[in-house]
């Protein structure tokens, strides 16, 4: 028995081994993920309003966010000013700015930047993170951020930092339901929390309230049994007012002020103030609401700004009020792809109530800056605004805080290459809500182009990598290169409404290196590809930019465009 065993023994071995080695052969020769690389990316800005109007001395230009940077808030600790944004199922998630001087302004980060902050996993692109507040309280020098997060069950949340320059704390979970949380710190030390919320019994559709509540700095919580509707409707609820949200209070010379955005974020949207003697109310309306709007205005005027409201007041460096707040510039079809932006107006706070400065009429491109205050926004580092050229070659350590992803962090499938950035396919393609290999920029003006050099050889039918313009997972076009049969296909994909239409495909013969650009005319776009040392060729002739557009797609954000990769491609040229 010992004898056969020694003797197949050796045998055994020879095989294991043999079966080992071919094994790992096996490995090391399969084709490796096929991963495209990224290497220079240019978005050019060229909006007629800017040429129209260029800028002189002592002015800047309105919005100071272009782009799907809405519902602002601010804060002010001393000389320094910190302002985020909503961000839905962006991530990382709530974008945080900072300033001296409300003129030029830097992004310092994101507020939710771990997934221990924001799981928007599986988040459609407008659900996400809601209107953030953002508020500093003197009695504890520390600055809270609150938000409503409709995702993965996290409701109404808020986060902590003694330094925004430094990061913020895990989220802490408000017992409240509702949206729009904001946070007001009083003289003495209390605190309060002010929110939309549905009503006990709903009147009408959009009908809504705004309560408050006592808030314990020392749990972090809202006191339970504390909270009082304070607006009911909305400035007149005969009138049947609707969607009253977006609260903020103020104290000023005594008294307690309410602002809020009423008429949903649309072209009814506005802003309302109301006066108490107390934080729990009764709050009293100005007989001069709304103090914000654009909706009575001439529907054809030229530049047209319009959906203002959601509004934060914050006093500036010169001792006067500001107002940052919510709108839109709709391209020459009335649409908006450029999404909901963030502007800012002087506030005239001289008399009772605050009124926004030419907040009822027309609002211009321009304004004039605080007395003492130097244009910066053309210098490295500072937001620009206007019409501007922006480069990335992805050499840099970091990446720029534009570049976001959706629905999980851009570190799950970006990686510094020596020749630029390389996405690392994920199998979920664009259309899918799930987490994508798509690394988005916004698109900041109605005219624009947006051109990405790429080096990428597809090995399957189910390889492709490109750019997209996307409103949604539902509404976008795909423009990418993949592989059909044995051969190299450019094909541009619309998908309107889930519905996906192959526009165009071309046999392309290429040996990696490919230029891939989208350019707009307002509601008018074209997608051209150029092969190495060759000019640009259009594909697919002009398209409609409708899709892209918030007045087509829904929901409340404006459109991106991204860098793509997807090794579960499911777009199949003609």
């Amino acid at each position: 028995m010992n004898r056969k065993i020694l003797f197949i023994l050796p045998l055994f071995l020879a095989l294991f081994s043999f079966l080992g080695k071919n094994d790992g052969e096996n490995d090391e020769t399969k084709p490796k993920k096929n991963e495209p690389v990224f290497s220079k990316v240019i978005y050019k800005g060229n909006d007629d309003v800017y040429k129209e109007n260029p800028l002189k001395e002592g002015e800047f230009y309105n919005p100071i966010l272009q782009g799907t940077y809405p519902d602002p808030a601010i804060t002010r600790k001393g000389d320094d000013y910190y302002m985020v944004c909503s961000s839905f199922a962006m991530f990382p998630g709530v974008p945080i700015f900072h300033s001296k001087d409300l003129v030029n302004w830097k992004q310092i980060g994101h507020v939710l930047e771990r997934t221990s902050q924001l799981d928007v996993t599986n988040a459609g692109i407008s659900r996400g993170v809601y209107a953030p507040g953002i508020t500093y309280n003197p009695n504890n020098d520390t600055f809270y951020m609150i938000t409503t997060a409709i995702t993965a069950g996290m409701g109404n949340i808020v986060v902590k930092t003694k330094d925004p320059m430094k990061g913020w704390s895990d989220p802490i979970k408000l017992d409240f339901e509702g949206i729009d949380p904001s946070i007001f710190f009083d003289d003495d030390g209390s605190a309060y929390v002010v929110h939309n919320d549905a009503p006990e019994e709903a009147l009408y559709q959009g009908h809504r309230v705004i309560k408050v509540w006592e808030y314990d700095t020392e749990k972090d919580q809202v006191i339970p049994g504390t909270d009082k509707v304070i607006v009911n409707g909305g400035v007149d609820l005969a009138k049947q007012p609707i969607w009253i949200e977006a609260p903020h209070m103020y104290k000023k010379d005594g008294s307690y002020y309410l602002m809020c955005a009423e008429g949903g974020t649309g072209g009814w949207h506005s802003e309302v103030i109301f006066k108490s003697d107390s934080p729990k109310g009764p709050f009293i309306p100005s007989g001069n609401n709304p103090i914000l709007s654009q909706r009575h205005l001439n529907t054809n005027r030229e530049n047209k700004v319009d959906w203002a409201g959601h509004a934060d007041l914050v006093k500036g460096p010169d001792d006067k009020y500001y107002g940052v707040f919510l709108a839109v510039r709709p391209n020459e079809e009335n649409r908006v792809n450029t999404g909901r932006e963030t502007f800012i107006l002087p506030v005239d706070w001289s008399g009772e109530f605050p009124v926004f400065e030419n907040g009822l009429v027309p609002l211009e491109p321009k304004l004039k800056m605080p007395e003492g205050v130097e244009n910066k926004t053309t210098e490295e580092g500072y937001f620009p605004n206007g019409n501007f050229t922006y480069e990335e070659d992805f050499s840099a350590d970091t990446l720029d805080y534009r570049w976001i992803s959706l629905r999980a962090p851009r570190e799950n499938f970006i990686e510094k290459d020596k020749n630029g950035l390389k996405l690392n396919p994920l199998e979920t393609n664009i259309n899918e809500l799930a987490p994508t290999s798509t690394l988005f920029y916004r698109q900041q003006h109605n005219n624009f182009s947006f051109s990405a050099e790429m080096n990428y050889t597809p090995k399957s039918e189910k390889d492709l990598a490109g750019i997209v313009c996307l409103q949604n997972e539902n509404f976008n076009y795909l423009f990418g290169v993949t592989k059909k049969d044995k051969d190299y296909y450019l094909l541009l994909q619309r998908t309107e409404d889930s519905k996906k239409t192959i526009l165009a495909s071309k046999k392309i013969d290429y040996k990696g290196d490919l230029q891939l650009k989208v350019e707009a005319d307002g509601d008018q776009y074209k997608f051209s590809f150029a092969k190495e040392g060759e000019d640009f060729t259009n594909l697919g002739g002009t398209v409609s930019g409708d899709i892209l557009s918030t007045d087509v797609a829904g929901g409340f954000t404006g459109s991106m465009m991204g860098l793509y990769a997807t090794s579960g491609n499911n777009a199949v040229p003609n």
